[in-house]
């Protein structure tokens, strides 16, 4: 009896990869179970509790598959509403921010060989030029605070401004320039 049971599932599991190399298509009538039981040499009856267990486990597999989606689909949708409070969250408190300070402090390196490196704010007439005031300067692990018209900005210094919404393009670009040749 024991190996009758074995080979049922193994005809089963075998009719299972013959229709996945599509051999046989799915829900088709497969040939009569007289074709089949000679082909496995086994008894009709083997054949048919072979083919039975392949439409209840895929029924079962339907069946299992859809309460999997269902499951997932109920977690995604709790994910979307965390996802959409946080993003919420996130647009209220810069908002928030924003009115706080409507200006944001940047940095701008100061590359060697610029035509600012070593002159002073009040040559370099900076704010004239772009509309960015200087609030500091990071000069390796120094800064300058508020420095007035006659500090130095040196090559490789970081200078820290604060404007407009443009400010930081307009000063890249101006501060960049090259030392005109002399």
């Amino acid at each position: 009896m024991k190996p009758s049971t074995a080979m049922y599932r193994s005809i089963a599991l075998d009719l299972a990869q013959r229709i996945i190399n599509g051999e046989f298509s799915e829900g088709a009538k497969m040939s009569g179970r007289t074709i089949l039981a000679s082909h496995y040499n086994v008894s009709p009856e083997t054949v048919r509790k072979s083919t039975a267990l392949l439409k209840v486990k895929n029924v079962e597999s339907v069946y299992s598959l859809k309460q999997d989606i269902e499951i997932l689909l109920r977690q995604k949708r709790t994910i979307d509403a965390k996802l959409e409070d946080l993003l919420i969250d996130i647009i209220n408190y810069s908002d928030r921010l924003r009115n706080l300070t409507p200006y944001n402090p940047v940095e701008v390196e100061v590359q060697a060989g610029t035509f600012i490196a070593g002159r002073t704010i009040a040559e370099v007439k900076l704010w004239q030029h772009t509309g960015a005031t200087i609030v500091a300067i990071r000069r390796g692990t120094e800064i300058i605070i508020s420095p007035g018209p006659g500090a130095k900005i040196l090559a490789n210094d970081r200078v820290v401004i604060v404007g407009d919404s443009g400010v930081l393009e307009r000063t890249t670009a101006f501060v960049n320039r090259p030392q005109p040749p002399t």
